[in-house]
This record gives structure tokens, C-alpha cells and sequence, in this order.
């Protein structure tokens, strides 16, 4: 059957051709690798083995061989010697790296936990990384994003894909991000141990920020916490290598200025200068108090190698009293008590206020090393031994009436002892006094009897004065009736004055008509006298007079013969007729007016 099948297609012109092109390939090895595909080489056997302990072939020895197949045909890869593993590409997604596990190479030295980077085309060369003394194990090295022809054979590649099946979370994989406002403290895993009484590496410039983990090895990196850190951005670490703690950066608010208290550095050089005798400055960059402060704004400080002290440069207000300001530098301040000379003991409250310059700050800092120690065991002590001092001297009385004074001696004494410790001392206010309750009650019973005692006074003088002002409102009130009886006597005598004026004029006028009448008559009498005389001449005295007592009875109505004669005749009842006579007369008769009868 399969000599007649083998004669058959020997016989088939048609099937010659495939068959001699399957045997020349078969013949000549031909391997074809794929676009995305990489060709790792096992060789079955060789005329020579590998050494002991060495897993890749670099001169043909059998097993796996150190170069890999690209893409594209390869010849003389007959199969009966060598199988071909077809894998796919190595691939780093973008915003992601990828750790190296070396499976063969020079043993790691004693001290260092990772592998020494050496120039082999970023692991693709698998035969320039062994001939260069690359070492076995965990890589300083780490791949970037892209595309590469890894040999797995020799290197292990952990990506966020199958970083779990090597003890890694994905989130390890990826390009490591310092947030804003932040800084990262870096912690190192690997290089010289820390020289001793050394808290952290010192800075190692070259290394790309720790990017260049071999640079950083060259360059006497020690592992451990560094001084150098981290700004905001995004970073190419090895976790492996490096670890970061992002903190916030040391922000100085305004009005305030910061002290840095340095941990490490160089070595400790005093350059406060000959004066200052109760600390050490030093120059930033050394291990000590900088004399220089930093100003208000954020700076990227390792807080972990050195401490900021914030020191208000603003007016502090301290309380030695029940209530706290904000700042809470006062919290643990209270009254002071003090003993007046007397004996009796009273409460203070006091506020101080001081000042400290920028420039000063370092100064007070490296004296009392924070602003706290300072209040607590300076401020504290000298203002309530001063107050403690001084109350002996007076009495609690004496005490609270010459407070303001006390006051002053007390500002004046506070701000030279705070001289000394580069403090300004603004003001020192007294406030509320608390004396013994017992001469309290005693003082206010007096006050209130003397503030009695003025009350007392105080209404007899109202009562005083009110009657003086019933006094004066009758005088008030008389004073009116005087002013119009002094008005009433002044119109009486300009009255009077008129009606003498009047009188006098009517007078004169009287006169002056008394003589024109006198005039008047005396003219009449002589014109009666020239005709009396003349009538007298021709008629003679008798006749005349006759004549002139006719006329003048004519003219007046005289009666010559009376209307009622009373006789004397018997009977007795002649006056008693002439009575009767006259009233009937006179009720007939027509009345006259009184003038006429005038």
C-alpha cells in the first residue's frame, strides 16, 4: 500500500514541485518569524555543554542560546537540531514601566540587593549583557513604554499584566506621580549603608532624580532616607530601587517666618558671630539652626531630616488669664497669684505683648529651640516673679489705686529682662484684680455708706436749692406785680404829668378866656356904664332905676304878688292852707331842667 502511494506521487509531475520546495526547506533549516513575534533558539545537543551553573549559550553550547531569532527567515535551524520557541513581542503600555528579572549572570555582591545596569540595549541583547558582567537577579534597570525583543529564556519582564504572580500590585507599574503642593521623600532600597550618626544620604547629583538608580550606585549612593526629594511631576522609579512618600510642601503663612532646624548637612560651623553666646547659627546646607529664615510662600522641604519652626513676626499676645487667643501659645498660662504687703493674697490677670523680628527669629529659636519653650520657660517666669516682686512692696489697696503706675513699672522692667533674649517687648497690660473677698466686702461697705453719706448730701443740697428756687420763683412771681406797680407808678406820674400839663393848659386857656370874658365884661360894663350915664343924664337917677327894675322884672318873671298868702287868721289853719296850696302847685307846675334852675 505504501509502495504503490510512493509511486504514485513519484509518478505526479504536479506534486514534484511542492515536494522538493518542502525538502529544500527541510534541507536548509529555513525558520520564519512573525512581524510581532520573537524566535528564542533551543539547541538539542552540541559538541559542548554549558558550564556548570550557566544556563544561556554564548559559544554554541546546547540549550538555550543568548540571541534571539527577529522577525523574518532564518537558515540552518534544521530541526532535528534546534527548536524554535515562537513568542510574542514584550510590550510596555504607555504611562507604565517594567521591572527585569535576570535568570543568569554574575552573582549580585554582597551589600546590594539589585543588579547592576550594564549596556545591553535596554535587555535585548541578551549575549552584550552577560559578556558585560551583568549580574543575576532583580534589575536597577527598567523598561520603559514601548515594544521589545526580550529573550525569555534569560530575562523575566513583570508588567502590570502579571505583576500579581510576582508579589507586585499593578499600581507599582506605573509612572510615578508627585501630585502639586507636594514634595516626595524618597527612601532608597538599595546602595552603602548610611554613614553612622547619619540620619539620611546625602545629596548625589547625576542621577536624574532617581531615575538613574545605577548612577546613583556609582556616585556613593547610601540607602535609606535622602535628602534629596522629589517636586511635583511624573517619574520614571523603580519600586524596587526606591520608594517615595509624598507630603505637603512647608508652607510659611504671612506674618510668620520659618526656622530650620536641620538634621543633616554638612558639617556644624557656628557663624552667629562673637555676641551671641546662647546658640549656634548656621549657614543653610549645614547641620543646625539656619540663619537665614524662610520668608512666607511654599518650599519644598524634607520634613523628615529637618524641622520648621514658624515664629509669628506679627505682635503676640499673651494672657496670664482664663481666656486663650487663637495661637494657643498662652493654653497652659493662668492669673498670677500674688501677696500684697499686707498679707492678703488676690489674683492678676495680666496680657503681654511682644514682638519678634525676622531676623531675630533664628536667634530666639536656637536659644529656646521653638517659640514655646520660650514662653514657657521665659516670658512665664519673668513676668510672674516680677508681679509676685512688686505686690509685696503695697498694699492690696495701694495696689489697685495706683494701677496704671504699676503698669508702667511693670512694662518698663519685662521689656529690658526680654532684651536679652532678642525680644521686643511691646506692652504689659494689667487687667482684671482679684483681692481677698473678706477687705472686698469690707471696702464696699465703706463705699456704700460713703456713697450713702453723698447721697444724703447730695439731696439736702436738692432740697436747698429747691427752696431757693421756691424763693426765687416768688421773687419771680413778686417781682412782676413790682414791675408793674413800678410801671403802674410811672404811668400815674406821666398821667399825672399830663393831667398837670392838662390843667396847666386848661388853666391858661380858663385864664385866657377869664380875661377875654373880663375884657369882654369890662368893655359891656363901660358901654352900660357910658348908658347908665348917658340914661341917668336924661332921665335922672330915679326915673332911671324905675325904669332898669321894670325891665329886669319884665325879663325875669318875677312875681310881685306871691301865689300863697298865709294870713294870720283865726282858726289856726292858714299855714296849714298855704302847705296844701304849694304842693298842688307844685305837682301842676311843668318840671325845668337843672340847668335852668341853675
Amino acid at each position: 500500500m505504501i509502495t504503490n502511494i510512493l509511486e504514485l506521487i513519484w509518478n505526479s509531475w504536479w506534486l514534484k514541485i511542492p515536494l522538493s520546495i518542502i525538502a529544500l526547506w527541510y534541507f536548509l533549516g529555513v525558520v520564519y518569524i512573525g512581524e510581532q513575534k520573537v524566535g528564542i533558539v533551543i539547541k538539542r545537543f552540541a559538541m559542548r555543554n554549558l558550564p556548570p551553573g550557566q544556563i544561556i549559550a554564548l559559544k554554541g553550547e546546547a540549550g538555550y542560546q543568548a540571541d534571539v531569532l527577529p522577525p523574518g527567515l532564518h537558515f540552518f535551524y534544521w530541526k532535528w537540531q534546534y527548536r524554535i520557541l515562537h513568542l510574542p513581542l514584550t510590550y510596555v503600555p504607555s504611562g507604565e514601566i517594567a521591572l527585569v528579572v535576570a535568570a543568569a549572570g554574575a552573582p549580585i555582591p554582597p551589600g546590594r540587593i539589585l543588579g547592576r545596569t550594564v549596556s545591553c540595549n535596554h535587555f535585548e541583547n541578551a549575549r552584550a549583557f552577560l559578556a558585560s558582567g551583568g549580574e543575576k537577579g532583580r534589575q536597577l534597570a527598567i523598561l520603559t513604554a514601548g515594544t521589545y525583543r526580550i529573550n525569555s529564556a534569560l530575562f523575566t519582564v513583570i508588567t502590570s499584566w502579571n505583576a500579581p504572580d510576582h508579589g507586585l500590585s499593578p499600581e507599582m507599574l506605573r509612572l510615578y506621580k508627585v501630585e502639586p503642593d507636594r514634595v516626595g521623600i524618597v527612601t532608597t532600597l538599595d546602595g552603602a549603608p548610611i554613614a553612622e550618626g547619619e540620619i539620611a544620604g546625602t545629596s548625589i547629583p547625576g542621577h536624574d532624580n532617581f531615575q538613574n538608580a545605577q548612577s546613583f550606585l556609582d556616585s556613593d549612593g547610601h540607602r535609606g532616607l535622602q535628602e534629596q526629594v522629589l517636586l511635583s511631576g511624573v517619574w520614571n522609579l523603580n519600586p524596587w530601587f526606591a520608594q517615595v512618600e509624598q507630603v505637603p510642601m512647608v508652607e510659611i503663612p504671612i506674618g510668620h517666618v520659618g526656622v530650620v532646624i536641620s538634621y543633616v548637612g554638612q558639617a556644624h560651623e557656628d557663624v552667629s558671630g562673637v555676641d551671641f553666646k546662647h546658640g549656634d547659627l548656621v549657614l543653610p546646607g549645614h547641620k543646625g539652626v539656619w540663619i537665614s529664615p524662610l520668608y512666607p510662600g511654599k518650599h519644598p522641604l524634607n520634613t523628615r531630616i529637618m524641622r520648621v519652626e514658624l515664629v509669628p513676626t506679627t505682635n503676640i499676645v499673651l494672657n496670664w488669664a482664663t481666656r486663650t487667643e487663637s495661637h494657643q501659645f498662652d493654653a497652659k498660662l493662668s492669673s498670677i497669684t500674688v501677696r500684697s504687703r499686707d498679707g492678703f493674697a488676690f489674683n492678676l490677670d495680666v496680657s503681654q505683648i511682644i514682638h519678634i523680628g525676622a531676623l531675630e527669629a533664628p536667634k530666639v529659636i536656637s536659644r529656646a529651640g521653638s517659640l514655646q519653650n520660650l514662653i514657657d520657660h521665659v516670658l512665664q517666669p519673668i513676668v510672674g516673679n516680677y508681679f509676685r516682686n512688686s505686690a509685696q512692696d503695697y498694699t492690696v489697696l495701694d495696689f489697685l489705686s495706683a494701677r496704671s503706675h504699676r503698669q508702667s513699672e511693670a512694662a518698663e522692667h519685662i521689656a529690658t529682662a526680654l532684651r536679652e533674649y532678642d525680644v521686643e517687648a511691646i506692652d504689659t497690660l494689667i487687667g482684671d484684680i482679684t483681692p481677698p473677698e473678706q477687705l472686698m466686702k469690707t471696702q464696699t461697705d465703706r463705699k456704700i455708706a460713703e456713697e450713702q453719706r453723698k447721697t444724703y448730701e447730695m439731696q439736702e443740697a436738692a432740697e436747698t436749692q429747691r427752696q431757693q428756687l421756691v424763693r426765687q420763683t416768688s421773687l419771680a412771681d413778686i417781682q412782676h406785680q413790682v414791675v408793674g406797680a413800678e410801671q403802674g407808678v410811672q404811668i400815674a406820674e406821666l398821667q399825672a404829668r399830663a393831667s398837670v400839663r392838662k390843667s396847666e393848659g386848661e388853666a391858661e386857656s380858663i385864664r385866657l378866656r377869664a380875661n377875654g370874658e373880663a375884657d369882654a365884661i369890662r368893655a359891656t360894663g363901660n358901654a352900660k356904664a357910658e348908658a347908665y350915664t348917658a340914661g341917668v343924664e336924661s332921665l335922672g337917677h330915679q326915673n332911671y332905676a324905675m325904669l332898669q327894675l321894670m325891665q329886669i322884672i319884665g325879663e325875669r318873671n318875677v312875681r310881685v304878688v306871691p301865689d300863697v298868702a298865709v294870713t294870720g287868721a283865726q282858726g289856726g289853719s292858714g299855714l296849714l292852707d298855704a302847705l296844701m296850696a304849694m304842693m298842688v302847685k307844685r305837682d301842676t307846675l311843668p318840671q325845668r331842667p337843672a340847668s335852668e334852675l341853675n
